[in-house]
């Protein structure tokens, strides 16, 4: 045993939850789960979309009641009531799905529901903006307090809500998928956060399904399945093939499934797109062809999200041409995109992609609503679509008419995909369609995305993760700044893995 682990072993709990059981109708989503979790350590929490681990928070959080089990902070049993009763305790959490106010500024949101006041009982802005510079200064976070939040890239809207969670002085931090709309920079900047923190003891549970992560900064690893608790170890202990086998209880050989598609003639044309508004695409010119997956690359800020909000016909378009078949499309609006085979599936589920109180039916239906009948929709129809959905992507869920709300983040972005293949598009634009799922879950994505390929659709990616776009594309677009700095060919360049990602990093710092 090293001195570290030895070390580790004689630190006493900061938290323990022993025998956690939650139950939803038709569902054991927690089934004697556990987690113990020491003062000044990174506790990695893993397992596949539906393991049961958001729940399992959720419990902690005050979110939601658990059905049995033992909860203690500091060795004292605790239940706590609601969030903001957990954070009065101590325990923050920052969610994978951001939940903020986006009309009003950055320090309003850090505060909410606790602004300091003046003698006269009025809001003191001037205490809350220093306490929020202090705050960010401690952090080393670069945002106007002032800001409107609705204005920050997710990356820094991401670092905000950390922000928020540190200023609470939480001994116990949860980070739901805290880096998957960083850059590395970023990522490398909430790597020293973390390091600081724990050093002042707090203790820090981390979800991810970044292998690498994973074993570089966490001391212990909790692995859950099927709601169960599997097994606890030392970080040092595991590699990442011992944690893939864990979590789903298999061996996974291959990340990426075998590649079969062809590659067409050129069904989408783009020449010198660009949109109306800034921040945007300035004069971007590329072909997508049949059957191709074009991935598309860049940093947070190379305004990729834009590039195919603009396709689509979310953005306005300020100037250039697309011709679809040979024929040339203007996509005005997105209704005219969808009529036009266009398919977008957005990169922030909770804000733009799900109905949170609807069911996986309504998700699974809307965008495809004319197909079921006007003035009464076929239900029986809308029935067997939701089915095939469900079925054909593995969704799990208790029942279709299950609120979208309550599935993991995975599943919800399953019944998205589901819903907009009803629509039978021959374009699907995808932005970062894997964030947030496990790794067994990614290899069914994919699997979908070469399938549909093989189909002869056409696929354009969005993704900040290189080696999923080395994997599964046919080519790579790299946005700089809004600019297309250059596509990378399969063939010609891929094969050398740490050399391409050095290519495309290069280009994606072009017009930086």
């Amino acid at each position: 045993m090293s001195e570290k682990q030895e070390f580790r072993d004689k630190t006493p709990f900061l938290l323990e939850m022993l025998d956690i059981e939650k139950t939803f109708p038709g569902v054991k989503a927690l089934d004697h789960a556990r987690l113990q979790l020491r003062s000044g350590t990174v506790h990695a929490l893993m397992g596949e979309n539906g393991a049961g681990k958001s729940t399992l928070m959720k419990c902690l959080f005050g979110i939601y009641t658990k059905d049995a089990g033992t909860v203690r902070l500091n060795g004292e049993s605790v239940a706590f009531t609601s969030p903001r009763d957990a954070l009065d305790n101590g325990v923050a959490m920052v969610h994978q799905e951001l939940n903020q106010v986006l009309r009003r500024n950055v320090m309003e949101n850090v505060w909410l529901g606790r602004f300091p006041t003046t003698r006269l009982g009025t809001v003191d802005t001037k205490k809350m903006y220093a306490d929020t510079k202090d705050v960010f200064e401690k952090l080393e976070i670069d945002v106007d307090p002032k800001q409107i939040i609705g204005t920050l890239s997710v990356s820094k809207r991401q670092m905000v809500e950390i922000a928020k969670a540190v200023s609470f002085n939480a001994k116990i931090l949860v980070l739901d998928e805290p880096t998957s709309s960083l850059t590395e920079d970023e990522v490398e900047h909430l790597f020293r956060i973390m390091k600081r923190l724990t050093a002042e003891g707090v203790g820090i549970i981390y979800i991810s399904h970044k292998m690498d992560e994973i074993l570089r900064i966490s001391d212990e690893v909790t692995i859950m399945r099927d709601g169960q608790w599997i097994a606890t170890k030392s970080a040092d202990d595991l590699t990442k093939e011992q944690i893939i086998r864990l979590m789903v209880g298999r061996e996974m050989t291959n990340q990426f499934p075998p590649k079969n598609n062809q590659v067409g003639d050129v069904l989408l044309d783009v020449k010198n797109l660009s949109g109306m508004y800034e921040p945007t695409c300035h004069e971007v010119s590329f072909q997508l062809h049949k059957g191709e997956v074009l991935g598309v690359a860049g940093l947070v800020g190379s305004r990729r999200t834009e590039l195919l909000n603009t396709l689509f016909g979310y953005f306005t378009k300020g100037g250039g041409q697309v011709d679809m078949n040979g024929k040339r499309i203007s996509n005005v609006t997105t209704d005219e995109a969808r009529k036009n085979g266009f398919a977008l599936i957005t990169e922030e589920r909770r804000a733009t992609g799900i109905f949170s109180e609807n069911t996986i039916l309504f998700n699974s239906v809307i965008a495809n609503v004319d197909a079921y009948g006007k003035p009464l929709l076929n239900s029986r129809k809308m029935d067997k679509d939701t089915d095939w959905v469900i079925d054909s992507i593995k969704v799990k869920t208790p029942s279709k008419k299950t609120r979208i709300k309550s599935l993991s983040g995975g599943n919800q972005q399953k019944v998205i995909i589901g819903r907009w293949l009803l629509t039978n598009p021959d374009v699907l634009l995808l932005d970062e369609p894997t964030r947030g799922i496990d790794v067994g879950a990614k290899y069914e994505i994919y699997q979908l995305i070469l399938n549909l390929a093989e189909q002869g659709k056409g696929i354009m990616m969005v993704s900040s993760e290189m080696p999923e776009l080395l994997g599964i594309c046919d080519r790579i677009l790299v946005m700089s700044n809004g600019k297309l700095a250059g596509i990378v060919e399969r063939g010609k360049d891929f094969g050398d893995i740490p050399g391409e990602q050095e290519t495309i990093m290069a280009l994606a710092a072009k017009y930086v």
